[in-house]
């Protein structure tokens, strides 16, 4: 179908707030609404299944103002239904509705659900994980199927969201696997990659163990049925997923969802399209989809219904789910607008509720720059913060080039770089922005805005980039290089942010769009973790550090500024800086950090004083390695020295 909507003023369309939109069981009936004003007909089709010849009802929806309407007496929940619409005398395909809370399998059919019947026992008394701070937050980034596919896992439930409910587990090594490995690094927050209903994977043949990332969205307000014991019943993915969150929670672990409003995975069959053609997309001059997300087309979020899909979208999964933050995908497609309305509303729920995502876009749009949120317009965003990719690049080198060279991997020269990502972006009197790769000012107003990285599921893993860019490595060099990338993301200020795996060597065996290829590239190897327990070691004591000492958790950019100094000593390739005067409360009056990624080791010089080493090395000891009165440290090769003085 070519469709172009040149020709269409949107803004004209009638806006509807009266009463909730999708469907909705109360005591005595059920009630739908659809939001649809172009239509000139709409057919409700009850079935009995999610799939298959089972119909059983047809009727039509009727108009009432700005929206389509259906009452349905007595009690529907498990019962499946699809939308059609008439529009221009065509008919349109036949969907769910777009706001469809449960489908049924691969997404195909909605369902009517009774939410409190999916609760498992004692869901009344589950409670959010939210940080007092955004800066008080580890993150660590999860696929549900990677979690647990991996056959020496020793989870049961492999690739489920059960698998999160699981505890005890052991790899044949005897290492921790699975939720307890997740409580042992001591992280704060699991960011998992898409759980809403995605289009790729088919959930009626699991056998075929297909495999995606989910950036495809279908149904924004169901969970993904591949990740659920039973894909038919639209009632088992939800209490399955509300287990995963419930059990975290238990453990101290706030839950963040990855979400995708920047597109869909379908464009002319979308349900947005069949409900309502072109609205819910941007346009060209031309009238045609634009493509800001490298998908096929963009979403237009500063349209009035749009925004209000959004936001209704976010609340539900906020409320009904308990999910405690979100991460969105490609937010510079988003307006600023929208992304600031969105955190107004969150903050009637929980002001602590987390909110972050990615500054940029994957193509042009035509909603021009200074409208999106993008990372040069950090400081429009309200409490919101943003991926630092700038961060990223300089301790492992340019994402699109696998030979590149960033600090860790023993780049010289690019020392400014690094010390704007020890201060997240922000703004610093000792800093030269121009000499920074990639940025030439600040773009974070607060450390609490920053979203600091060294790598994610996007790209390559923090290993393979690593070896890639130093092919004639020893592993053990490798394992300095990403022991220092580690610690100087887990000592900087902002909020650090760890790709699963990541403490344990993740390979993905030097692949890095791996968003289709399957369990051999993308399972998380638990054997690794026994191989390289002295990484997960120097990740989980470099944690701990971090949570016990508030210096390293700074609140505003004026506490940086004001405790935070940078070394005037300089050698290439060492960055060294003091946070001193027991900054943010810190019980710790005086540290001092020095990064050497030199393959030969340097003699620092420090304030003659008595110095207490809390790492060296691979050594970590938060109690103290050693101590002694000093006027140099030696800093072996490629690593990280911390001292404390009093």
């Amino acid at each position: 179908m070519g469709w172009t909507f040149g020709h269409i003023d949107f803004s004209t369309y009638p806006h509807y707030d009266a009463k909730p939109l999708g469907a909705h069981c109360l005591k005595n009936e059920t009630v739908l609404r659809v939001w649809a004003p172009t239509a000139q007909r709409i057919i409700l089709r009850i079935y009995r299944e999610g799939s298959g010849d089972n119909h059983v009802h047809l009727e039509d929806l009727i108009r009432d103002g700005n929206i389509w309407k259906a009452e349905l007496p007595g009690k529907w929940h498990g019962v499946f239904y699809t939308i059609q619409c008439m529009i221009n005398n065509n008919w349109m395909d036949e969907i769910p509705d777009p706001y469809a809370f449960a489908v049924g399998v691969n997404g195909k059919r909605a369902m009517f659900c009774n939410f409190s019947l999916t609760n498992p026992e004692g869901w009344d008394n589950d409670k959010r994980v939210l940080p007092q701070n955004y800066t008080d937050m580890v993150i660590y980034e999860l696929h549900v199927r990677d979690f647990s596919i991996d056959e020496f896992s020793g989870i049961n439930n492999k690739g489920k969201y059960l698998a999160f409910t699981e505890e005890g587990t052991r790899s044949p090594e005897g290492v921790k696997t699975g939720l307890d490995h997740l409580i042992e690094m001591g992280i704060t927050h699991v960011h998992l990659l898409p759980v809403y209903d995605f289009f790729t994977v088919d959930e009626a043949r699991p056998e075929n163990n297909e495999y995606n990332w989910g950036y495809d969205p279908l149904n924004y307000n169901a969970p993904e049925g591949s990740y659920s014991t039973n894909p038919n019943n639209g009632a088992v993915r939800i209490k399955e997923f509300k287990q995963l969150v419930q059990s975290l929670h238990k453990k101290g672990i706030g839950v963040i969802m990855d979400v995708v409003y920047n597109h869909t995975g379908l464009t002319n069959h979308s349900h947005f399209n069949q409900s309502v053609p072109g609205y819910y997309y941007r346009q060209r001059n031309n009238g045609t989809f634009s493509d800001a997300s490298g998908c096929g087309n963009e979403i237009a979020s500063e349209r009035s219904m749009v925004r209000k899909y959004i936001i209704d979208s976010l609340k539900f999964w906020a409320e009904e789910y308990h999910i405690d933050g979100f991460r969105f995908d490609l937010m510079g497609i988003l307006d600023i607008n929208t992304m600031n309305a969105i955190r107004a509303e969150m903050d009637k729920i929980d002001s602590q509720i987390v909110l972050y995502g990615e500054g940029w876009t994957a193509a042009p749009s035509p909603l021009h720059e200074k409208y999106r949120a993008m990372k040069g317009n950090t400081p429009k965003l309200n409490r919101i913060a943003v991926f630092n990719d700038d961060f990223r690049d300089s301790l492992k080198g340019h994402w699109g080039s696998p030979n590149s060279l960033g600090f860790a991997s023993g780049q010289t020269l690019n020392e400014e770089s690094v010390k704007f990502a020890v201060v997240a972006a922000t703004e610093h009197p000792q800093i030269n922005y121009g000499y920074i790769t990639g940025a030439n000012r600040s773009w974070s107003p607060s450390p609490q805005q920053s979203v600091n990285y060294v790598s994610c599921h996007d790209n390559y893993t923090l290993y393979d980039k690593l070896k890639l860019s130093c092919p004639d490595a020893k592993l053990q060099e490798l394992v300095r290089m990403a022991c220092l990338a580690g610690a100087i993301l887990l000592t900087s200020q902002g909020i650090p942010f760890l790709h699963a795996g990541i403490e344990m060597l993740r390979t993905k065996k030097g692949h890095g769009n791996t968003y289709k290829s399957g369990d051999e590239y993308n399972l998380i190897d638990w054997s690794r973790k026994a191989m390289f327990s002295y990484v997960s070691n120097y990740f989980k004591s470099l944690i701990e550090i971090r949570k016990k000492h508030p210096a390293f958790r700074m609140l505003n950019t004026e506490q940086i500024q004001q405790h935070l100094s940078f070394s005037k000593k300089y050698i290439p390739g060492v960055v060294s800086y003091k946070i001193e005067e027991n900054a943010n409360n810190d019980t710790w009056k005086q540290i001092q950090l020095i990064f050497n990624n030199n393959p030969t080791p340097v003699v620092f010089p420090v304030k003659k004083q008595n110095w207490k080493i809390i790492a060296n090395g691979l050594a970590v000891d938060e109690n103290g390695l050693s101590q002694y009165e000093t006027h140099s440290i030696f800093v072996p090769p490629v690593s990280m020295v911390m001292i404390v003085g009093e």
